[in-house]
């Protein structure tokens, strides 16, 4: 990783880069939507409300990873004081906390004909919800504190800090009995008819792709607002 510790040799690769991941996310994910709308049967028991799934989980996933690459970023800025680590962890926060809220709001929508209710206070939903008021959190301590080495370093540790709710959220369907479905999706098989679950990896790796175009997008404009900011200083000294 250090490889890539230069701000230049980085923006080299982040360049093309980001064009490449945006355009094939797109692509991915119209034809996810394309897939899951007219060429998948409805559900037996919710109809077509089953569709939302395509949103759902890859938000539900992505919300989660976003957070997960902050609390690495934020390890390797604490441990290895890798240059770019506060800026990826940053630049990661707002597309964490933005698929977050597309899977709380895509949830409540899926639960409101399926359970009767926009929202129940069950450990999956409540810790999702926590999750977003710790990006939130994130979010305002990353923009009140500088880049400043003491003020980056109790951003990193609220970043780990904020890992502990992540096992929370996946363990939250075996831990309490609530009504949020427990795992569908394992490595020993899936509780989903194949005829509707093959579009769902294609919308996956369309998000996950976009979420990384996003990511690179804010860490070049960043890095560049960093460099004016410095060239800035230079020139009033």
């Amino acid at each position: 990783m250090h490889a890539f510790a230069n701000p230049a040799r980085f923006l080299s690769i982040a360049r093309p880069l980001t064009g490449w991941l945006g355009w094939c996310g797109a692509l991915l994910i119209a034809v996810a939507a394309v897939a899951g709308l007219g060429f998948t049967p409805r559900d037996y028991l919710q109809g077509d409300t089953v569709r939302i799934m395509y949103v759902h989980v890859p938000s539900a996933w992505l919300g989660m990873a976003g957070w997960s690459a902050i609390a690495v970023a934020s390890l390797m800025e604490l441990v290895w004081r890798h240059p770019l680590a506060a800026i990826a962890a940053r630049a990661s926060a707002v597309p964490g906390a933005l698929f977050t809220f597309l899977c709380l709001a895509s949830g409540s929508i899926w639960g409101r004909p399926t359970w009767g209710t926009w929202w129940e206070w069950d450990g999956r939903m409540t810790s999702m919800l926590v999750l977003l008021f710790l990006y939130f959190g994130y979010i305002g301590l990353a923009s009140a504190r500088g880049p400043g080495a003491a003020g980056s370093r109790i951003v990193a540790v609220f970043g780990l800090f904020g890992a502990i709710n992540l096992p929370i959220i996946h363990y939250s369907v075996l831990w309490w009995r609530t009504l949020h479905q427990g795992q569908s999706i394992g490595l020993g098989g899936s509780s989903i008819d194949g005829s509707i679950l093959w579009p769902l990896p294609i919308a996956m790796l369309g998000f996950s792709l976009l979420f990384g175009a996003i990511v690179l997008m804010r860490m070049r404009a960043m890095l560049a607002d960093i460099k004016v900011e410095a060239r800035m200083r230079r020139m009033a000294a």
